[in-house]
């Protein structure tokens, strides 16, 4: 399994939405609200045969509300 993070950046006042809607999809392991430049940090997992890249863009980017988003890989947990 492949862990990974993504941060989204939402429209104003759509954070909310935006988390409710990526809860809905069940995809996503965690979801956190976060201060700074981006509003919501989730974690996801995935199949190690999974590409990240194309998963994000089919699963993440198409929800209403989404502005941006930024993923980070992971490698080891400890």
């Amino acid at each position: 399994m492949q862990c990974f993070f993504v941060r989204v950046k939402a429209e104003l006042g759509r954070a909310y939405d935006v988390a409710g809607e990526l809860a809905d999809r069940e995809i996503a392991s965690e979801i956190y609200s976060t201060s700074g430049e981006y509003d919501l940090l989730a974690k996801f997992y995935v199949d190690d045969d999974v590409d990240i890249g194309r998963f994000v863009n089919e699963n993440v980017h198409d929800i209403p509300g989404v502005r941006d988003t930024y993923s980070i890989l992971t490698f080891k947990a400890f």
